[in-house]
């Protein structure tokens, strides 16, 4: 079953970066969607890939 994950992002590049870095572990760009106006990062994947897609996604966040 799959469940959607959303990364937040302060800019524009920062989700750019996310989104190429899902491309290159292999997530399907279909499954990939980017709320430019929310800068809001979506991924559809299996339940069991979350945590793998949320430490892209903290990767990606400024602190």
């Amino acid at each position: 079953m799959n469940k959607t994950v959303n990364g937040s992002y302060r800019d524009r590049d920062q989700a750019k970066n996310a989104w190429d870095d899902l491309i290159a572990t292999g997530i399907p760009r279909d499954n990939i969607f980017i709320d430019e106006e929310a800068m809001v990062v979506k991924v559809s994947v299996p339940a069991e890939t979350e945590r793998e897609i949320l430490e892209i996604f903290e990767r990606h966040q400024l602190h």
